[in-house]
């Protein structure tokens, strides 16, 4: 071979090199990388070309998907009962991605998880489509839809979360006002109008929000129960009943400022039962003042308190803070100050206290499914801590108990033997107080053969009330009441 025509073959060799390096950069280390840009038009094709697998509620799916009119999307997402469902859904949408279990479980749905291997090796020889999976959850359609109507009822915004006790399965999630995810499922601009009205900047509604998991507010007297679970725990007071060293009126340790009560109460020296029954500030917060910032502390975090608790959708942390001096701790142990709390977290106190001191971890994920139902994971139960002896939680049942029965909390009983504990809160905010107070109610129900099926958090913000007429017995028992009503039923 003549020396030109060698130098074209290296030459021509070289390329042919070049571009086998530059096939295999592309394919195996660029590959994962290049298969999630956003800007890799494929992969969302690819990703809507078939319909996605489902939520599932009871049994019976909350989300379908149908051909789209126009575009090069297939597939796009449809949901029943939209927005009483996006709290727990979130969305799946062609122009705007996906959120909470739309996103966390995408792989599961579009049938692309790794998990689904063998499933997609059968679907690529039969020849068929590839499907997706489905996500079983742990919800109660029944006490979802009586919590999304409490709430929708009262006109105003607020949020719901319904526990079961004994498991951590989550039963309810709700929150108000709220969205239709299939408003903007496609990729139009009749989405993209839908899409720009929900997050509209400076909307006072923020329907997108999910307050049940990402908003905290002050918790008011409802931590009270926290309160009273830490001098149980510390042994500062053995039982409902002894007195407390408790002044009428108390001054605050360290400041010349009386801590009020709300109205005329019989707080001198009244016993945690009582206390509680008719909600004293005075009581708990000297209580909170004498056990000190740390062992309150201690017990707010074994609550769940200063961490964010994973369903696996996230759920801010509530606060308990450190480093307050004792009139700080008074307030902060009656619910005001720093302290502020999730529906979740709220659910989470009234759950430990009905399940004899344990507190499971909350889910609401049950199961993740093949396109043929096969079980691809299942969750188990899961003990997260033990803010109670069993018999300083049976204390505080009785506790709260006798609020229901004779205190703040009757408009939350439930009859045909079944005992309800509960206790309410009005918590304020604002400048100086000056805002409308959230009302607050938090609640198990017990059953005759003392088996708790679910506790209950509810939180009501309704800016337009008349500010005498907010109070947790008044606005959100009612609605606590609706959805252990609904989950005792639907066991029947």
């Amino acid at each position: 071979m003549n020396k030109p025509l060698r130098r074209i073959a290296i030459f021509c060799g070289l390329l042919v090199l070049a571009l086998l390096i530059r096939d295999n950069w592309l394919q195996y280390v660029k590959a994962d990388q290049l298969g999630t840009d956003t800007a890799n038009r494929r992969v969302a094709i690819e990703r809507y070309s078939n319909p996605r697998g489902d939520i599932i509620v009871d049994g019976d799916p909350i989300t379908g998907s149908v051909e789209a009119k126009s575009g090069d999307f297939k597939y796009k997402r449809t949901y029943k009962n939209g927005p009483m469902w996006a709290p727990v859904t979130g969305y799946s949408s062609q122009a705007f991605g996906a959120t909470q279990l739309e996103n966390i479980e995408d792989g599961i749905l579009t049938g692309n998880d790794d998990r689904l291997f063998f499933r997609k090796t059968l679907d690529m020889i039969t020849g068929k489509d590839q499907q997706g999976g489905n996500v079983v959850t742990t919800l109660n359609a029944a006490a979802q839809k009586a919590a999304y109507n409490g709430l929708s009822a009262q006109g105003g915004k607020g949020a719901v979360v319904a526990l079961e006790p004994s498991t951590g399965k989550i039963l309810a999630l709700a929150s108000y006002p709220s969205y239709d995810p299939s408003s903007f499922a496609g990729n139009t601009d009749k989405d993209s109008k839908a899409w720009n009205k929900i997050l509209k900047k400076n909307n006072p509604a923020d329907p997108a929000l999910n307050r049940a998991l990402r908003e905290t507010y002050p918790p008011g007297s409802t931590f009270k129960v926290v309160t009273a679970a830490a001098a149980l725990e510390n042994g500062l007071y053995k039982s409902a009943d002894e007195k407390t060293d408790s002044p009428l009126p108390y001054i605050m340790k360290g400041t010349t400022t009386p801590l009020k009560n709300e109205g005329n109460l019989p707080c001198k020296d009244a016993n945690m039962r009582e206390a509680l029954r008719v909600s004293c500030n005075t009581v708990f917060g000297k209580i909170g003042a004498d056990l000190g910032n740390d062992k309150m502390l201690e017990e707010a975090k074994k609550f769940g308190f200063d961490a964010e608790q994973f369903t696996p959708v996230r759920s801010n942390a509530s606060v308990f803070s450190d480093n307050m001096n004792p009139s700080q701790t008074a307030l902060s142990s009656i619910g005001q100050f720093n302290t502020a709390a999730t529906p979740l977290q709220m659910a989470m106190v009234a759950s430990a206290v009905a399940n004899d001191g344990k507190l499971m971890k909350p889910y609401m994920v049950d199961e993740l499914q093949s396109s043929n139902l096969d079980p691809v994971a299942k969750t188990d139960p899961e003990e997260l801590s033990r803010p109670l002896t069993p018999q300083n939680a049976q204390i505080l049942q009785s506790m709260m108990e006798t609020v229901v029965k004779s205190g703040t909390g009757q408009r939350a009983q439930i009859g045909g033997g079944v005992t309800v504990g509960g206790k309410t809160g009005t918590a304020q905010h604002g400048v100086a107080n000056s805002a409308n107070p959230y009302a607050w109610f938090i609640s198990y129900a017990k059953l005759s053969d003392n088996s708790s099926p679910v506790a209950v958090a509810v939180v009501v913000e309704d800016e337009n009330a008349n500010r005498d007429d907010i109070s947790g017995g008044g606005l959100a028992a009612p609605i606590a009441k609706s959805v252990m009503e609904a989950v005792i039923n639907s066991k029947k």
